[in-house]
C-alpha cells in the first residue's frame, strides 16, 4: 500500500464562509472552489482553500440532519475528515478494511477532462475519518462533479506555507495504545517517537506515528489520569472526546510568517521572556537573532538532526479546542519536546484568562 501524504483535511464548521474569511485574510489560505446542492453535495456547502500543498475543506449542514451539522453539535467546529493520498485507493481501502479498518465507503472514481479521482473511506479515531485519495492527471481539480473550482479569491499574496507536517491527536486516557497500535497495524505506520512528559503536576503520555513515506505524521497524545487534570483534559471535555487538538503547518521561515500573521490580528501563544535567557545553553547557536523570536515569541528546540522552530496559535472556537502550529524545520525530525513545558504553561496562562 503507497501512501504519499496528506492530501487534505475537512473541517466540519457552523459556518464554512465564516470560517473562509478568517483563514483567507488572516492566514492567507484563499478559496480555489464550492460545492453543494448544485455540485452533487446533497444539504451542505464545501469551501476549498488551498495554498502550495495545503489544502482544507471547509463543511456546513444545511440540514440538521447532515453529519457535519451533528459533528458541529457534538464537537463544536473541528477536523472531520483527513484526507490520505495513495497509490490506489481501491487496494488501500480492501487492504486496510482486511486489516481490521472498518470501511465507511467503497471506492467511488470521479473524471474530468484529464484528471481522475478515486476516493473511499474507513474510519479513524474518535468520530474522525480517513478518505484515501488516489490522483491521476492534472492536480488543479480536487474532486470532479462535487467541488467546482473557481479563481482564487482576492486576498493576501504571501506564499507563508508549504504543506501540512503533522496533526496533534489527542486521545482519552487508556486510548493511547490501542490507538498507536491501530495505525501500527492496519495503516503500517511504524511508532517513530514517544515520551512521557510532566508539567506543574499534570502528566501526558505522547506516541507519534508516521507513514513509510514520512509525510503523514500523526502524533498521538493521552492525559496521565492518575495526575492533575490539565488541558489535555480539558479539550477531551470540551470535545467531547477523541480529536485533532492541532494542525501544524509547515513554512521556510517562521519569522517572516508569524509577523505577518500577528500583522493580520492572528493571537499566539505567550511565551515568557525569560525563555530566551537560556536558549542558546538549551540549543547551541540558533540562525535568527534572539531579539527576533523574543519580540514574536517563537519557540525553539534541538534534536539529534537539527533545530526547530514553532510557535502556537491560541484557539479560534468558542471551546478553546483546536488550534494551529506554524514549524519551520532546520534539520530537526522531532516536534518540540523540549517546548512543550513553555507551550503547557502559555496554554494554561490563556485558559484561565479565556471567557467561556
Amino acid at each position: 500500500m503507497e501512501i504519499y501524504g496528506i492530501d487534505h483535511v475537512e473541517l466540519y464548521v457552523g459556518d464554512a464562509r465564516q470560517a473562509a474569511f478568517y483563514l483567507g485574510h488572516a492566514f492567507g489560505l484563499q478559496i480555489h472552489g464550492q460545492g453543494g446542492p448544485e455540485t452533487g453535495l446533497p444539504d451542505q456547502r464545501s469551501l476549498l482553500l488551498r495554498e502550495d500543498a495545503v489544502q482544507l475543506v471547509l463543511t456546513s449542514g444545511l440540514a440538521a440532519d447532515h453529519p457535519a451539522a451533528a459533528y458541529v453539535q457534538r464537537h463544536g467546529d473541528g477536523v472531520a475528515i483527513v484526507g490520505i493520498e495513495v497509490g490506489d485507493a481501491t487496494a488501500a481501502y480492501g487492504e486496510l478494511v482486511a486489516r481490521g479498518a472498518r470501511g465507511l465507503q467503497e471506492p467511488v472514481r470521479s473524471e474530468a477532462g484529464e484528471t481522475t479521482v478515486v476516493i473511499a473511506e474507513v474510519a479513524g479515531f474518535g468520530d474522525v475519518i480517513h478518505r484515501l485519495v488516489e490522483r491521476h492527471g492534472p492536480r488543479h481539480e480536487f474532486l470532479p462533479g462535487r467541488i467546482h473550482i473557481t479563481e482564487p479569491t482576492c486576498g493576501p499574496d504571501e506564499k507563508l506555507f508549504s504543506e501540512i507536517d503533522h496533526l496533534a491527536i489527542c486521545v482519552p486516557s487508556g486510548e493511547l495504545e490501542p490507538t498507536a497500535k491501530f495505525y501500527e497495524d492496519v495503516f503500517g505506520f511504524p511508532r517513530i517517537f514517544e515520551e512521557y512528559i510532566e508539567v506543574a503536576g499534570q502528566g501526558m503520555d505522547s506516541k507519534v506515528v508516521q507513514s513509510p513515506s514520512k509525510h503523514v505524521t500523526f502524533t498521538l497524545i493521552e492525559p496521565d489520569a492518575s495526575r492533575r487534570p490539565g488541558q489535555i483534559n480539558d479539550f477531551l471535555s470540551w470535545h467531547a472526546g477523541a480529536g485533532v487538538q492541532h494542525i501544524a503547518l509547515r513554512t521556510s521561515d517562521i519569522v517572516e510568517a508569524v509577523g505577518t500573521l500577528a500583522g493580520r490580528g492572528v493571537n499566539f501563544l505567550g511565551t515568557p521572556s525569560t525563555y530566551y535567557d537560556a536558549l542558546p545553553d538549551r540549543v547551541g547557536e540558533v540562525d535568527t537573532p534572539i531579539e527576533d523570536l523574543r519580540e514574536l515569541g517563537i519557540l525553539v528546540d534541538r534534536d539529534h538532526w537539527g533545530q526547530l522552530l514553532q510557535i502556537f496559535t491560541e484557539s479560534m472556537h468558542v471551546r478553546r479546542t483546536l488550534f494551529l502550529e506554524i514549524i519551520e524545520r532546520r534539520g530537526a525530525m522531532t516536534f518540540g519536546s523540549g517546548n512543550i513545558k513553555a507551550l503547557y504553561e502559555a496554554k494554561e496562562r490563556e485558559l484561565a484568562g479565556a471567557d467561556l
